[in-house]
């Protein structure tokens, strides 16, 4: 590859870096505090490629000559490697959804087991939890602390199969290793809700759902159910 095409290359992928880390596009990929690697990594791969072209620039004519004129010979298409830049300033891919999700048997929440109990839930007739609080409990609460209470989820809907589940998926460090959080939803309401809508949905837990027969994936019994728009940070963490 010719050592102009590398310089473009590396101002390239440094742009679209930046361009994903000053917007929320970058929460589709890496977790929320990463946000200040990525730009920097970025201003690195354009700072460098700047210091390249520098002393190219500076460099006697005929070498230079010389040098393209044999990586020009060992590469023929290095331009093909500009479509992964591209396709993330033009096209950029959406957040993990029910695909991913159904791509799995597990539920991410079955690895979280506590030997130190859950602290007490809050009061109130409905009590909002994360899709991972709530697997987790139903999963490894033993005092059974949700039975009869009214919780509302917030997720996306996930069909396989004849179940209608409302799911998430927690990242560690990025979309790479992303693992899905998903509830089975019984009931009414949702079925004209389109898969990888966003939605609230409120009820109560089968107890005794969550067991390692059902892959640790909690039965809910849906009282209402509403769509909401896409949130920002699609992820758990």
């Amino acid at each position: 590859m010719r050592r102009e095409t590398q310089n473009i290359l590396l101002i390239l992928l440094g742009g679209a870096l930046l361009k994903l880390s000053f917007t929320d596009m970058y929460l589709r990929y890496v977790k929320a505090g990463l946000q200040p690697l990525l730009i920097a990594a970025g201003a690195v791969m354009i700072l460098l490629a700047g210091l390249a072209i520098v002393r190219d620039l500076r460099a006697p004519k005929e070498a230079e000559e010389a040098h393209g004129d044999h990586e020009h010979k060992s590469s023929r298409s290095p331009w093909m490697l500009l479509l992964p830049v591209l396709a993330v300033f033009l096209i950029a891919p959406p957040a993990l959804g029910a695909d991913t999700v159904n791509r799995s048997d597990r539920n991410a929440a079955q690895e979280s087991k506590s030997a130190n109990g859950f602290a007490a839930l809050p009061e109130g007739a409905v009590i909002p939890l994360s899709l991972g609080e709530f697997v987790t409990r139903t999963a490894w609460d033993d005092s059974g602390s949700l039975d009869d209470r009214v919780v509302k989820l917030t997720g996306f809907v996930v069909r396989k199969n004849d179940a209608t589940y409302v799911a998430r998926l927690a990242i560690s460090c990025c979309a790479a290793d992303a693992s899905p959080i998903k509830v089975r939803m019984t009931g009414t309401g949702f079925d004209s809700m389109p898969t990888d809508q966003w939605v609230e949905v409120t009820g109560k837990v089968v107890p005794g759902s969550a067991t390692k027969e059902t892959a640790y994936v909690p039965t809910f019994t849906v009282a209402e159910i509403a769509p909401v728009a896409t949130p920002v940070d699609t992820y758990e963490s």
